[in-house]
């Protein structure tokens, strides 16, 4: 069994990841745009102070005419801007505070991933250190030549921050709006089902495996995020084999429980011992769901929204209502396509990857059944959820109707 090491998740064991699944945590991240911005204003800065060294460009006429003058204005820069940074950083804190609150903790990471409140703490960033590294540049006569090219970059910055600043104090009343949230929400998820679920004809029917001749152990408890197919293929290509994942993108896993079986292919050679640690690092654990191969957890995020709006201390059945038309437009981009499933075969049709998925029925459970649950004592989302039903049921395809015809039956009963 792969041993497991410590990582970053208050003390909890994780094994290692892959370079594609670091390279997506810190694209998703709230760190990356921050710290671009930062080290490409140091970068900047310190690029000019040196070619200003050989460059003698007359000044714009509105810069400081004196060292004295210029040392000024860049300290006052690099105060406000760390006010500014301050100032968006304790705006975000307060909204991410709020939406935990009032909508869900799971809508936290639309938050996080906000590129307008990223790109509003780089840029304060970025001119604070810049002012700062041209600062340490400045000569120490009082008649040496100043850096304007440097200084006038500094003043664009600062003009840039302050549209900036406004433009966010505007974004950010937006986003905290609860009918922003629940459509970022369903736009993200919109997005991982073109990707995840494909329109076309009903996949083939899937031949039975052989029993398993090797089950490999999660080392770690963990969230399965994300799947990596085509290292799994290639492990399996390797080792003669068939490699199917146990649990689904999604679910939860305990350490030592079933991660991966190990199948022989039909009339083909007893398969060689498949090297748990390679086979493990390719099902990617972590502390929470996301949205990579995950689409229930955007309904998860949107049921609960309504489920918590519907409680009696809150009592808002209109952003229960609003939550459930975005999960219909959900359910009907699902019931018109086929049942998604994650495997992969070779040219010749030799399995060698097979996965647990998401099913239609698993949906509706948590935007119907959940919500149904929740909100029984309402008769706008009885009649909305009815509605929801009915629609699906005229255009959902033939292996979906029995799903939808399930809860049509627990309704009119």
């Amino acid at each position: 069994m792969q041993k497991a090491r410590t990582g970053d998740y208050g003390g909890m064991s994780r094994a290692p990841r892959t370079l594609r699944s670091r390279l997506a945590a810190a694209w998703s991240g709230f760190w990356l745009v921050p710290a671009a911005f930062a080290a490409g204003a140091v970068v900047l800065a310190l690029g000019l102070s040196v070619a200003e060294l050989r460059l003698g460009l007359p000044t714009g006429g509105f810069l400081p005419s004196s060292v004295a003058g210029a040392r000024s204005l860049l300290s006052s820069i690099i105060t406000a801007m760390i006010s500014f940074t301050a100032l968006v950083f304790s705006i975000t804190v307060v909204a991410v505070q709020l939406a935990s609150s009032q909508y869900s903790p799971r809508v936290l990471r639309t938050f996080l991933q906000d590129r307008i409140t990223q790109t509003a703490l780089g840029t304060f960033l970025a001119t604070a250190l810049f002012a700062m590294v041209v600062l340490a540049a400045l000569p120490a006569g009082a008649d040496a030549r100043l850096p304007d090219l440097s200084l006038a970059v500094t003043m664009t910055l600062v003009l840039a921050s302050s549209g900036l600043f406004v433009y966010y104090l505007h974004h950010v009343t937006t986003v905290m709006r609860v009918s922003h949230i629940i459509a970022a929400v369903g736009a993200q998820c919109r997005r991982v089902i073109e990707e995840q679920y494909p329109a076309g004809p009903a996949a083939r029917p899937v031949t039975p495996l052989p029993p398993p001749v090797q089950v490999i152990a999660a080392a770690q408890p963990g969230m399965v995020e994300h799947v990596e197919l085509d290292r799994l293929a290639a492990l399996a290509r390797e080792h003669d084999c068939t490699l199917s994942v146990l649990p689904a993108p999604g679910d939860f896993v305990v350490a030592g429980q079933p991660l991966i079986a190990v199948h022989p292919l039909a009339g083909g050679p007893f398969p060689t011992t498949v090297p748990e640690a390679r086979a493990c690092v390719a099902v990617n654990l972590g502390v929470e769901r996301t949205l990579g191969q995950d689409v229930g957890f955007g309904f998860r995020q949107l049921t609960d929204i309504a489920e918590r709006a519907l409680s009696p201390g809150i009592n808002d059945t209109t952003t229960a209502v609003r939550s459930v038309q975005e999960m219909h437009d959900l359910l009907r981009r699902l019931a018109v396509r086929p049942g998604h499933r994650l495997l992969v075969d070779d040219p010749d049709g030799t399995p060698r990857v097979r996965a647990r998925t998401q099913d239609f029925d698993g949906f509706l459970a948590v935007a119907v059944d959940d919500v149904r649950r929740a909100g029984r004592d309402q008769p706008r989302i009885t009649r909305l959820l009815n509605d929801v039903l009915a629609d699906l049921r005229a255009v959902a395809l033939p292996e979906h109707l029995p799903d939808i015809a399930r809860r049509t039956v627990h309704r009119e009963a």
